[in-house]
């Protein structure tokens, strides 16, 4: 609600894109500013390049069109005073469709007299750096290809990101005239016949800027030893392609319903699309949309054909918008890593503590066999951090719920509406957080766990199960996160000890030699002996195979425990 908010940070913007307008109010608090949560978004659907095109000739964008903008435009001023944005904290910034208009200034001025708003005209080089910025704010770290796809234009750079330090080409962004709406019009123009001539002059555009960005070394000697390029995409074209993968995953129903962090190989990125019947009964893809799809298709061939060393590609939700308030923001937030900062709000009073116990939980890699620990997002100091931070978040839900609760947190509860997230941490995230509540949900969620299960593997799915048990037995340790400073002294406090060990000679023969976690928990501490039994027998629970993913012949590791009191 906007009164429990303070509107000091507000931030309003208008994107008056070539397919839309998108209008949103932000909260730039420097608590929570480097997920910039939305308090207010709409989107009008005035598509200001199709204006501007009658029987294939461009024309001047009419008085019509220039009403129903000056329409929304001032309802938008209604909601800022109601949210009591400051009016020189809202921005009207347009890009290709307004530059490119045959009466762009025209247009401007109208808009500005009826608002009182001035039009910030974006370059094209311009355009292509901030969708490049607001690609970066999607993720926590980049390091690859990025393309942002608009309804007039593509803009492609490469670009490194980490720590909030972002790195683009010295050239700034390269811009082709190939946006989703611009493609329909072109392959309508060329016909079945000049089809080829087209994808020819695509890919003999795309190859030369490849060529003009100047690349850095080691960032192509990281793409040829991770077995190809990996790209980062916005735009609403390429999220449409994104939410048509999503339908025709392997996994379905896919469990992640956010298109920003969703990921796919390139095998998975070229299907048949444009043959995909379902296009406009499909999740998030409007008839708009879908019409678009066999030009985006075409597009997306093209750009295979001129880069065909392609790893993996992600989708992002960030693109002019999100760029304009993520260059605004100082680098010590944007050097925050997402995750920790959208869970920040929910953390413990004594988080150092408690974190140290989690990473005394996992044990180090195993020298007989490495490849049987944890996944690296899952042990990550990021990761673990906003582990504990929502350790308590779900205390207040009947028990009936809260593993359930804590299960759809990161879709539709807690971190449904945080920016810069990857499917994997909120797959992981997820499947802690129901095992650190027991995991004990209804059958309406047990589909629900299975698919963010297969989304993260069986080896990582274990070992978030075996965290989200460890976790548990710290929280019932220190029920309201609140280790007292006498408890953390060496004399007098709780630790724990991981590490793996060989198993024994026991009555089934083939079990000899194999690895197990040794848990050790040691206490001196009489305030946590009610929890620790309870703690011991989850972590055992844990490793017994019947509990692996997968059941029996699924995948897991033994886990024995032992409580040392002194």
């Amino acid at each position: 609600m906007a009164n429990q908010r303070s509107p000091e940070h507000f931030q309003a913007l208008v994107d008056m894109g070539s397919n839309g307008i998108r209008f949103s109010i932000s909260d730039l608090s420097p608590s929570s500013a480097r997920v910039m949560p939305t308090i207010y978004q709409d989107r009008s659907a005035i598509s200001l390049y199709d204006a501007q095109y009658e029987a294939g000739k461009k024309v001047p964008i009419s008085q019509s069109i220039i009403v129903n903008v000056r329409a929304t435009l001032l309802r938008f001023k209604r909601i800022c005073e109601d949210y009591q944005v400051r009016n020189d904290r809202v921005r009207v910034v347009a890009t290709e469709a307004t530059r490119t208009a045959l009466n762009s200034e025209d247009f401007r001025q109208h808009i500005e007299k009826a608002t009182g708003w001035p039009v910030e005209m974006l370059a094209k080089e311009d355009e292509g750096s901030i969708g490049a910025m607001g690609i970066a704010s999607s993720f926590g770290s980049i390091q690859g290809l990025v393309m942002d796809l608009g309804g007039g234009s593509i803009q492609m750079t490469w670009m490194t990101a980490e720590n909030g330090e972002v790195r683009t080409s010295p050239k700034g962004s390269v811009s082709f005239p190939y946006g989703a709406a611009a493609m329909m019009r072109r392959l309508d123009e060329a016909g079945l016949e000049g089809q080829e001539a087209l994808r020819k002059e695509m890919s003999a555009n795309f190859e030369k800027a490849l060529q003009d960005l100047e690349i850095p070394d080691n960032l192509a000697k990281m793409a040829d030893e991770e077995g190809g390029w990996t790209l980062y995409l916005s735009g609403g074209g390429f999220r449409g392609w994104g939410y048509i993968l999503m339908a025709m995953h392997s996994i379905s129903p896919y469990p992640i319903p956010i298109i920003n962090g969703f990921r796919v190989p390139k095998s998975s990125f070229l299907p048949n699309v444009a043959e995909y019947s379902d296009a406009e009964t499909t999740f998030r893809i409007s008839s708009r949309r879908a019409s678009q799809v066999p030009a985006i298709s075409f597009l997306i061939k093209a750009l295979a054909q001129s880069i065909p060393s392609i790893s993996y590609i992600h989708f992002a939700r960030g693109g002019i918008r999100e760029g304009l308030l993520f260059t605004g923001l100082p680098s010590e937030i944007r050097s925050q890593h997402p995750l920790v900062t959208a869970t920040s709000l929910h953390a413990p009073r004594s988080v150092s503590f408690l974190l140290r116990l989690l990473e005394q939980s996992i044990p180090q890699v195993s020298r007989i066999d490495p490849s049987k620990g944890p996944p690296r997002t899952l042990t990550s100091p990021y990761f673990l951090t906003a582990i504990i931070n929502l350790l308590y978040a779900h205390a207040s839900f009947p028990r009936d719920v809260s593993a359930a609760a804590a299960l759809r947190s990161t879709t539709t509860g807690l971190l449904g509406n945080a920016h810069g997230l990857s499917h994997t941490d909120r797959a992981l995230l997820a499947l802690v957080l129901c095992e650190r509540w027991g995991s004990e949900i209804s059958p309406t969620d047990e589909q629900y766990l299975s698919k963010m299960q297969e989304l993260a593997g069986p080896q990582a799915s274990w070992w978030a199960k075996y965290i989200g048990r460890a976790a548990s037995g710290i929280a019932e340790a220190f029920p309201a996160g609140v280790v007292r400073e006498e408890e953390e002294g060496k004399q007098n406090r709780l630790g724990l000890i991981a590490q793996w060990t060989q198993m024994e000679k026991k009555e089934e023969e083939e079990e000899e030699g194999k690895e197990v976690i040794d848990f050790e928990i040691y206490t001196n501490l009489e305030s946590v002996d009610a929890a620790i039994e309870a703690w011991q027998d989850g972590m055992d629970k844990v490793g017994k195979k019947k509990n692996w993913v997968g059941g029996r012949k699924g995948w897991g590791i033994k886990v024995k425990t032992t409580v040392m009191k002194s």
